[in-house]
């Protein structure tokens, strides 16, 4: 039974999200024919042109009015309106220009003369400190991107408010207790996005002749996309079998019990797809076969189905493959001439997320530590650790980059396995060959200033390492197994090998005091000012009911507002200290304006200024001063 696996719109643009590539080496291994395309690659391809930019400007007026009631466009929108034909002149070349096919326009779009600027160039007082003399081709890719976001920001208030560069109609999948606001709005008449996204799935319909086609949703804002994809099939090829999984359904639909998503879909999969898609190509050819067989819905794996009205489930949660029996990833079918290497963000290490089109791979599945009391430990993509050779991960790494003509790669793994990540190295280096790679690791005691100078002469550029709470008793107490020194000797070493940080840092966690999150602060601010991280980010925490904390809230000394399951998406949950009403806020103190200081201070950080300047500086609440450390770190 032939498989069409679909990425639907949208997620990031620089390369293919990974999903597709291993289902389809995994289910060609197998036996069974399988395309695959990126909906929303193509979908960016198709509104970036003159002809839809032409034919968006002509109503844009006239459909911003009736969209929000107004007689005219404001001054931000009017002004990008009166220099259409620029835009519309520049946009080929701008793209060019992202997929390295034209290296030559850098220094006209550095100039600042060459692109029309709209409201995103705003931003943008001073970008020598930035960027320096010799940033010539970083300026001009972030002043490409400004333009790029400029008119998708003006497609989404004239146009299609659903529509963003890397998301779809997020709000909608975005903790959604009911399916309600995704029904009401599937019913609505297609927008000029919806048609065009509508015409490249019937165009890969009929290449591919597919029986079954899957579409993977590792997001909120691939859900609406994916849908209106699907509401389409079931209604002009009720013939095609339609089958949702991915990320967003393998964290939020666990308690599944909403019927009416089935109108637009005849299965969906939890977890890895590789054996449920197995299964359900076994059982459908020989369903619509119309033979006796041996498989019945009870054989399908991890799968959600509806008979007569209602859900069912048909378990077999243990059958799963090794990490070692997963194929090699297959990028056959992908336009990996389309992808866009963008820079929206100054941060060097969100630099490299949206730039450049690396290869996504895992090393190992599931997470070696997996142990963190805010991580989702009780999901299989994290809780079940699986590992090849290094021989294998080597292998696969070879073939992507004969098939992809790139040898740099971005390993997806939650955490490296250190030994594995060594025995890699090694292998790579005894095979005499050329990658570039970096990927997520724990901050821990096997990143000794020797392993780090095998990773980098193996071809590690940087890392991301979670950091998170930056105090002892915190990392304590969830769990971490780190310890505040033990993280500034480990980025000691990867800093001397000349490997890039970045750390990921969180805020708001239950029983964090206004004073541990001032000195966690404090902290990095040292870190940043020798060196010893180059990239970092803040995150405020968000309990999830599949982690230790949202599993057992009173071990944190906070009770969950909700325990009762939503009929469609369950995985963030709210929660009130103990001891207080349910209504109470989670902490004493405007955590929001704690982030937006932890974040503006960081940012500061990052471009080697405002050390000296008091904490008090990056906030707009009163903050205690960082208390006197006990000790002194050993770069002091």
């Amino acid at each position: 039974m032939k498989q069409l696996l679909i990425t639907p719109p949208l997620t990031q643009l620089n390369t293919p999200y990974p999903a597709t590539t291993a289902l389809k080496g995994y289910l060609q291994a197998h036996g069974h024919a399988a395309d695959q395309a990126d909906l929303g690659i193509e979908l960016v391809d198709a509104i970036f042109r003159p002809p839809f930019l032409s034919a968006m400007f002509d109503s844009s007026v006239e459909s911003y009015c009736a969209l929000t009631g107004k007689g005219k466009l404001p001054n931000h929108l009017h002004k990008i309106y009166r220099q259409r034909s620029r835009y519309e002149d520049c946009i080929l070349p701008v793209l060019s220009y992202l997929r390295h096919q034209d290296h030559t326009l850098a220094s006209r779009i550095a100039s600042r003369s060459y692109l029309p600027e709209g409201p995103r160039f705003r931003q943008l007082a001073d970008l020598d400190w930035a960027f320096g003399s010799s940033g010539t081709d970083n300026l001009a890719r972030h002043l490409a991107t400004l333009f790029v976001e400029d008119l998708a920001d003006y497609i989404r208030e004239t146009t299609d408010p659903h529509f963003d560069l890397i998301r779809y109609a997020e709000h909608l999948s975005s903790y959604a207790p009911t399916f309600d606001p995704l029904e009401e709005a599937l019913q609505q008449p297609l927008t000029a996005i919806d048609e065009l996204l509508l015409q490249l799935l019937q165009q890969h319909l009929q290449e591919s002749e597919p029986a079954m086609v899957g579409f993977c949703i590792p997001f909120p804002g691939c859900l609406y996309g994916a849908l209106r994809c699907a509401q389409w099939l079931r209604t002009h090829r009720p013939e095609i079998i339609v089958v949702l999984g991915g990320g967003f359904p393998n964290t939020e639909w666990r308690q599944l019990n909403e019927p009416r998503l089935f109108d637009y879909c005849h299965y969906v999969t939890l977890d890895d797809g590789e054996l449920p898609l197995l299964r359900l190509a076994d059982y459908e050819k020989q369903r619509q076969k119309g033979t006796l067989g041996t498989l019945t819905r009870h054989d399908l794996i991890r799968t959600y189905y509806r008979e007569d009205g209602k859900i069912h489930y048909s378990g077999n949660d243990n059958q799963q493959i090794s990490h070692a029996e997963t194929a090699t990833p297959n990028f056959e079918g992908l336009p990996l001439q389309l992808y866009l290497s963008m820079s929206e963000m100054i941060n060097p290490m969100q630099r490299m997320w949206s730039n450049g089109r690396w290869n996504k791979m895992m090393m190992a599945h599931g997470c070696y530590w997996a142990k963190c009391a805010f991580c989702d430990t009780g999901l299989d993509y994290i809780g079940r650790y699986s590992a090849p050779t290094a021989s294998q991960v080597v292998d696969r790494m070879e073939a992507i980059a004969k098939q992809t003509g790139i040898s740099g790669f971005h390993f997806v793994d939650e955490a490296l396995p250190p030994k594995l990540l060594g025995e890699v190295c090694t292998e790579i280096l005894s095979r005499r060959l050329t990658f570039s790679f970096w990927g997520n690791i724990r901050f821990e005691k096997a990143y000794t200033a020797e392993f780090c100078r095998l990773l980098a002469q193996a071809g590690c550029i940087a890392v991301s390492g979670g950091l998170e709470v930056a105090s002892d008793r915190l990392l304590s107490l969830i769990n971490k197994g780190i310890t505040l020194q033990q993280t500034e000797e480990v980025m000691q070493h990867f800093s001397e090998a000349g490997i890039m940080v970045h750390a990921y840092l969180m805020y708001g966690f239950p029983t964090e005091t206004l004073q541990e999150t001032i000195n966690a602060l404090n902290f990095v601010r040292k870190l940043f000012a020798h060196n010893l991280l180059q990239s970092a980010f803040w995150h405020r925490y968000a309990m999830t009911c599949h982690s230790p904390s949202g599993l057992h809230p009173d071990r944190y000394q906070v009770c969950r507002t909700d325990t009762t399951p939503h009929p469609f998406c369950n995985n963030e949950v709210d929660f009130y200290p103990q001891g207080q009403p349910a209504d109470a806020p989670a902490f004493p103190y405007d955590i929001d304006a704690v982030g937006d200081g932890l974040r503006f201070a960081t940012h500061n950080y990052m471009n080697g200024i405002g050390f000296d300047l008091p904490l008090s500086r990056w906030f707009d609440i009163p903050v205690p001063h960082p208390t006197k450390e006990k000790k002194k770190h050993p770069k002091e």
